[in-house]
């Protein structure tokens, strides 16, 4: 008897889809308090201010990270992720990686050119819209781009390493002072939320296959092919830091919004805030793109037919 086609998991799939919705209400919160408000463009431009403490020698290790970006890194990676879905046979897929990229990339330059504008609320001019970072979307994406592309048991390492270079990215930019951490920050939930969309809409020619297992001794129970402690794990302690980082970021950030005594200069307080900011939306983006992925692309339990 031929075993029946996998199907999806709509309960995983609305997850998914609630999770990118999230993140859009994240995006337009982070953009509503650090740019439209008096308090959030000062938090934004001390930490912008404080990025000058130590830069020359940062600069050596951020720029060339920031060269890494260009077209040809596009290219290349998002090739590299649709080879891998195509070698796994997932010609779908290989357009929803193309779609998650030149969506998300696409989204940021109409924020940020188009859509979105900064009121002067500080005094003197202090610039045009920067929101979101362009140079972390790139980054992002790219990186969610291959997690969704790969295997199940290679996703944990690829968010990690995704989540590594992302954050390195969206960091550098503050060391060479080019973004504020809430553009970095906004392109991270730009990413999560195209990111989210895409697990959503996982077709059933998209799910993952369970790999071949030998045969077990009768009465033994056979493992769940498709579980997968370790992305939990992982996950788990990215959220985790997350927690950690974005606490202390949030108790810096509302005492330097109080005017109340900081340790350290204000404008390295926002700063160090900033970098612990970006990290934790970095570590919150993989974590959850992580989980979500995994929890798409696992088929339905299939129950057997009875025999007639």
């Amino acid at each position: 008897m031929a075993p029946r086609p996998p199907r999806v998991r709509p309960g995983a799939q609305a997850t998914a889809a609630v999770v990118g919705l999230l993140a859009v209400v994240a995006l337009w919160l982070t953009y509503r308090v650090f740019v439209t408000t008096v308090p959030g463009q000062r938090l934004d431009e001390l930490a912008f201010f404080g990025a000058a403490y130590g830069q020359g020698r940062l600069w050596q290790v951020a720029e060339p990270v920031l060269d890494v970006v260009s077209v040809a890194f596009v290219v290349g990676g998002l090739g590299a992720a649709m080879a891998v879905a195509l070698v796994r046979r997932r010609g779908v897929l290989a357009l929803q990686v193309a779609v998650l990229v030149g969506g998300a990339n696409l989204t940021t330059q109409l924020l940020k050119h188009q859509l979105l504008t900064r009121p002067d609320l500080l005094p003197g001019w202090n610039g045009e819209n920067t929101l979101p970072s362009g140079h972390t979307t790139v980054a992002a994406s790219v990186s969610v781009a291959l997690l969704l592309a790969t295997p199940r048991a290679w996703r944990p390492a690829v968010a990690v390493l995704g989540a590594a270079y992302t954050g390195a990215t969206g960091v550098s930019t503050l060391i060479g002072q080019w973004h504020r951490p809430s553009d970095v920050v906004a392109a991270l939930f730009v990413v999560l939320a195209w990111g989210a969309l895409v697990c959503a809409m996982t077709p059933a020619s998209s799910l993952d296959v369970a790999p071949r297992r030998r045969r077990l001794p009768s009465g033994l129970p056979r493992p769940n092919a498709f579980a997968s402690p370790g992305s939990s794990v992982l996950a788990g302690l990215l959220l985790l830091g997350a927690a950690v980082t974005g606490g202390l970021a949030l108790a810096a950030g509302v005492r330097l919004a109080e005017a109340a005594t900081v340790p350290i200069a204000e404008d390295l307080t926002a700063y160090a805030a900033g970098v612990l900011g970006v990290l934790a939306a970095t570590a919150v983006t993989f974590a959850l793109l992580l989980l979500v992925r995994q929890a798409t692309a696992r088929p339905a339990e299939v129950v057997p037919r009875s025999p007639r």
